[in-house]
């Protein structure tokens, strides 16, 4: 058998719009079809940031019990987010937000969160990943510049790591880029090769 046959034998779902992902998912050889139902979101106040990311991927994954039920069906739900100076930083809402938002990382670094659950008939599996990402002083011209012709509004802290402005402004990661980027790929990878590959 191919090293990734076994993945073919079920219907794994990700339930997430996001394109980063998705193309994490392609690029990573594993065969998916997408999924998305409305989520309320809410997070109970005082909650650390970790523990946010892992709460709302679950709730994320509490709104496909039917599918869940099928024995052929893994589910995959993941929520990112990014921490500057101890405060979470969501998804702007307009561009006077994202550029906000690109004015408080500028010239310092922050934390970037992203959890994930992947749930197949009774199991349950938690995982997370946690990056610092380090941003020279941006030009206010250049922040402009990217919210302009880069509509960064689905992305939590106003920016995609894999964008112009992660080239021309990023100084330095500290963990995973792919993490940063919305799905740490190597612990989802993992995680399945786990569940769905290992022979008794």
């Amino acid at each position: 058998m191919e090293l990734l046959d076994c993945f073919k034998a079920f219907d794994i779902i990700l339930a997430s719009q996001s394109p980063r992902r998705h193309a994490l998912m392609k690029a990573a050889g594993i065969p998916f079809r997408t999924m998305v139902r409305p989520t309320e979101e809410a997070v109970p106040p005082g909650m650390a940031p970790l523990d946010v990311v892992l709460h709302l991927c679950r709730e994320k994954a509490d709104c496909f019990p039917g599918e869940i039920k099928d024995p052929a069906v893994v589910l995959i739900t993941a929520d990112t987010i990014v921490v500057h100076r101890g405060e979470i930083i969501n998804k702007p809402a307009d561009a006077p937000d994202a550029i906000r938002m690109l004015g408080r990382l500028s010239g310092s670094t922050h934390e970037v969160y992203t959890g994930v659950c992947i749930r197949h008939g009774l199991r349950e599996v938690l995982v997370h990943d946690h990056s610092f990402v380090t941003f020279r002083p941006l030009r206010e011209e250049e922040i402009r510049h990217y919210v302009a012709h880069y509509a960064p509004y689905d992305k939590a802290g106003a920016y995609g790591i894999q964008d112009w402005i992660g080239y021309i402004g990023i100084t330095a990661i500290r963990g995973s880029y792919h993490n940063v980027m919305g799905l740490p790929i190597h612990k989802v990878y993992e995680v399945l090769s786990d569940l769905l590959c290992s022979r008794p």
